[in-house]
């Protein structure tokens, strides 16, 4: 049984990643969605938010579990016995970004392999940056997020707002 881990801040979840999971989980045997928490970024949702989301949003997929990482994600995968990382690119700009990412891991622990999903088309253009300044102005983001994010979403700026 073939295990991967696919990685992300998912600050929020977008259709996109919803979409790359779903295709995953049909390929592997088990998938883990690793939700960083990096303290060098700020994030809108704290990351239980984040990761009771996914777990909202994946549950019909009985093959994908759900976890947060603080430290590095090689270190990680060498702690839960995964050897392979899945990262999700939508155009060239991603995937010279990954490539680096992949060397440096590969790097760090040379058992670690990197696999590349490439987005569905109609998630080419959607990057959790550009949903939370939508989100922020009230935006409408059907299609971008899953109808459960969305509603996050506002209630978040809601009640930064108030």
């Amino acid at each position: 049984m073939l295990k991967a881990a696919f990685p992300g801040s998912f600050d929020p979840p977008t259709s996109g990643h919803i979409n790359i999971i779903q295709r995953a989980a049909s390929i592997f045997g088990e998938l883990v969605v690793v939700v960083a928490e990096n303290r060098q970024k700020k994030y809108l949702f704290n990351a239980e938010e984040r990761v009771e989301m996914i777990r909202e949003l994946v549950k019909d997929c009985k093959n994908v579990s759900v976890a947060v990482c603080d430290c590095l994600i090689v270190d990680y995968l060498k702690r839960n016995d995964i050897k392979l990382l899945l990262r999700g690119v939508r155009g060239l700009e991603d995937f010279s970004y990954e490539f680096e990412l992949s060397v440096m891991n590969r790097t760090l622990d040379p058992d670690i392999e990197t696999i590349f999903m490439t987005t569905d088309p109609e998630y080419f253009v959607i990057r959790s940056s550009a949903i939370k300044e939508l989100a922020s102005f009230d935006g409408n983001l059907h299609g971008m997020v899953p109808e459960l994010v969305a509603k996050a979403l506002k209630n978040k700026y809601n009640s930064i707002s108030s």
